[in-house]
Parts: structure tokens; sequence; C-alpha cells
């Protein structure tokens, strides 16, 4: 008997497929999905990490520019008078914008229209061509729409599937999402390994038709994974009713929309990384070892690294020191932490830059800055969430997440005009206004703390 045949796909949500153990102990349908969406995030950050070093070093030059499609008009109506380093910038700022927008339209066309498989599926081609148009350099434009929209269409709407895969009250699901956001990490640290190392080395189009290969291997994993996966869920009544606003809702939804740009300001450092910051590295770091340059995209995964690294570690730190002391701190406090370890960051890049002299800037501080960079962001970024539906009304549960992650598309869309700076501002300055932002953005959280977080967290 095939595995088809013995778990039918309409009959999957129920009983016995949801007692499936046959991955590490959870249903075999946690790691076709987490294989599917490393390789979604594998093609993502291959183009991340690619896109602001092949647009500076190749695209975006004098004879070749003229023949992208499109560029002209973008270069008149949306970027008047930018070219180059400054245009890359603008360009990367508004397609990451777009990438945290987009998932939001995509879970509504999902509930609505399409249906969470075909929406998903449809994201995974369209992302698939788009990776492939960037082998043609007049199509580059129309490249990054199709990433955009394919993004939008598939990011949304696998996760939602995990934890549809156990029982209300089975104690595996907080451990599938970890599972899950392993493969996430495994999948960017491996990308600027393997679609770097080739778009660098080999040729920029060799690393974007790797990411789209690897896209196309997640869809026909998608398709293969589709008896071990939750049925298509329809639209029913609940019994319940909708929550409604009550008093003292108003000045908690105020303050989750406060939190928003404060939120935004302080992930500036951590966004530029991929844009100006991996720019800089490539036309500045000492990256030559025994008469071999290593491809600046590595910088990206020592990031990665030492990213996961850190989450665990500071989960870890904290869970001790709460076990030990009985205290920790609250959500906010671990944000203001953060702020201050994102400032500690971007003051290595000012070292860094300060201390270059007329050689290549050797990788102590670029290196230490990744280090305390991710011990500011693991206080960041696990903590927020919760922090903004903590305070969010009931009535906007559902929200809540395409509100908190307006903070992240209007961090890239400041990141791509601050990054414009990097090529007329000393570096010094450049790195300085960033250390200056996440200061702002430690001022932000702990104001709010002070004037507003005991009396609305109570009432959380």
């Amino acid at each position: 008997m095939t595995a088809a045949e013995a778990t039918p796909e309409l009959d999957f949500p129920e009983e016995a497929a949801r007692d499936d153990r046959a991955f590490l102990g959870h249903p075999k349908g946690l790691g076709l999905l987490g294989m599917v969406e490393g390789c979604e995030r594998f093609s993502y950050y291959s183009m991340q990490t690619l896109l602001a070093l092949y647009m500076v070093n190749y695209l975006l030059v004098p004879g070749r520019q003229e023949g992208v499609i499109g560029l002209a008009w973008v270069t008149t109506h949306l970027f008047p008078g930018l070219s180059g380093q400054p245009l890359a910038s603008e360009i990367f700022g508004l397609y990451t914008a777009l990438v945290y927008l987009t998932p939001i339209l995509g879970g509504i066309l999902a509930d609505l229209f399409l249906g969470r498989r075909a929406a998903l599926i449809a994201g995974g081609v369209i992302m698939s061509l788009g990776h492939f148009l960037m082998a043609f350099e007049g199509a580059f434009l129309l490249a990054l729409i199709s990433l955009v929209i394919g993004v939008g269409l598939f990011k949304g709407n696998i996760a939602s599937q995990v934890g549809e895969l156990y029982r209300p009250g089975d104690n595996r699901r907080a451990m599938a999402f970890q599972i899950f956001y392993i493969f996430i990490n495994v999948s960017v640290i491996a990308a600027p390994l393997v679609s770097g190392t080739l778009g660098e080395k080999v040729g920029w189009h060799w690393g974007f038709g790797c990411a789209g290969v690897v896209m196309v291997l997640g869809l026909f994993l998608y398709l293969y994974a589709r008896p071990w996966l939750p049925a298509e869920g329809k639209a029913t009544k609940s019994s319940e009713p909708r929550a409604r606003f009550q008093k003292g809702d108003g000045p908690r939804l105020l303050a989750v929309l406060v939190l928003v740009p404060i939120m935004g300001v302080s992930l500036l450092t951590n966004q530029q990384i991929f844009n100006a910051y991996l720019v800089w590295a490539d036309q500045q770091f000492q990256l030559s070892f025994m008469g071999e340059t290593l491809p600046t995209s590595w910088m990206i995964t020592i990031d990665a690294t030492l990213s996961f690294s850190m989450l665990v570690a500071v989960a870890a730190f904290w869970a001790f020191v709460g076990k030990r002391t009985g205290k920790e701190p609250d959500e906010l406090g671990k944000m203001i932490l953060g702020c201050a370890f994102i400032v500690g960051g971007a003051a290595c890049l000012y070292m860094a830059a300060a201390t270059q002299g007329t050689g290549k800037i050797g990788l102590f501080w670029p290196v230490m800055f990744h280090l305390i960079n991710s011990i500011g962001f693991a206080h960041l970024l696990p903590v927020s969430l919760a922090l903004f539906t903590r305070l969010a009304p009931k009535a906007l549960n559902a929200s809540i997440v395409g509100i908190y992650y307006l903070s992240f598309f209007g961090a890239n869309l400041a990141v791509g005009k601050i990054g414009t700076l990097f090529q007329t501002m000393p570096t010094t300055q450049f790195w300085l206004l960033h250390m200056a932002s996440a200061a702002v953005a430690l001022a932000g959280f702990a104001l709010f703390k002070l004037l507003f977080a005991k009396r609305l967290m109570a009432a959380a």
C-alpha cells in the first residue's frame, strides 16, 4: 500500500494521520514542509545576497543598464537623477520593502479566492520564473516584480500548515515550529556559500539560476508532499461570536501603531547588511587568503551563523537567569537591551572605518559587528511580535502580524534611502548615522516603557 493510499488527502486532518511520528517523532509532513520552506528561503536569500553586488558591479553601469527594460522610466519618475550605487540602493530598498508587504495581500487572496495550496503553488512558480528571468539582463525589473509577487503568494501560506499537522493540545506543536525554523536557518547559511560563490566566481547568472533550480525543487517537493499535508480548509461559520472592540482598545491600538515606526528604526542597521554594508565589504574588506579572494557574499554566511547561534544562546541565557533568580526583563526591557547591543555593533563598523588607514580592512571589527549585532537582534526579533500581539486588541488578533511587518516594510524603504548616502558621505559618518538610529530606537522603547507600558500591559 502506498503512502497516498494509507493517508488519502481528505482524511488527513482527522485521527490517525495526526499521530504520525515518522519524522523525528513528528508527522512526516513537518519534514517535507521544512524542506519546502528551506528551498524557498535558499532561493530568496540567494537573491538578496547577490542583488546589490550584481547591480553595483555589473548591471547598473554605462553601456549595460541602457538595455534594462523599464529602467529609463524608473530613473526618470521614481528615482530621478540617480545612477550607480545610489540607484542600486533605492531599487534594493523598494524590492525588499515590497517583499514584506505582499504576503499580507497573498494571505487575503488565499483566504478569499485561490485557497492556500493554489496560492502557494502559484507563488513557487512565479518565484522560479523570476529567478530564471535574472539570466536576461533586459528582464531585470520584470524578474524583481515576479519575485515580489511570488514571495507574497508563497510566504504567508506555508507556515500556517505546520500547526495544522497536530491535534489541539498536542505538545509537539511548539517544538515543530523550532524544527521548521532550523530548516530556514540552514538555508540562509547555505545560500551565500552556494549561490553567492557561483554568482561571484563563475557568473552572476549561475548564482541566480541556482536559486531558481532550488525553488523548482521545493515546488516539486510540495507537490510530492500532498498526501502528508493538511487538507485545504473550508470556510465555516464559527459558533463563537466575533471579537469586538472593547473599552480601552483604542489606546492599545494607538500603542501598537506608535511602536511600528520605533521598531522600524531599530531594524535599520540589521537590514543594511545586505545593501551598503555588502558593497563596502566588497570594496574595502581584506578577503584574500593564501592568494585566493573569498566571495564577499560569505560575510552573509558569517552573519547568519552567528544570528542563529545567538538566538539559541540568548534564549538559553535568559532561561538560566529566570530559573536562578525568578526574574528576567519583560519584552520591552529585552528590546531596549537589544538596541544597546545594536548601537555597539554599529560602533564596530565605525571603528573599522576609522582605523582603516591606507590598506584594506581586516575582519576583526566586521566579525565583532556581526557577533554584537546578532546578540542585539536576538533580543529584539523573537520578543517584538510577542509584544505586539500582547498589546493588540482582541478584535485585531488576525491582523496584527500584518501590522507588525509594516515595520520591516518601512525599515527596508529607509535602508534604500539611507544607502544612497554611502557613496558621498564619509564612511565613519555613515555608520555613526546607524549608531544614532539604534540609539533613537532605544530611547523610543524606553520612553514607551516609562510612559505607557505599565498601564497598557497590565490590561493585556
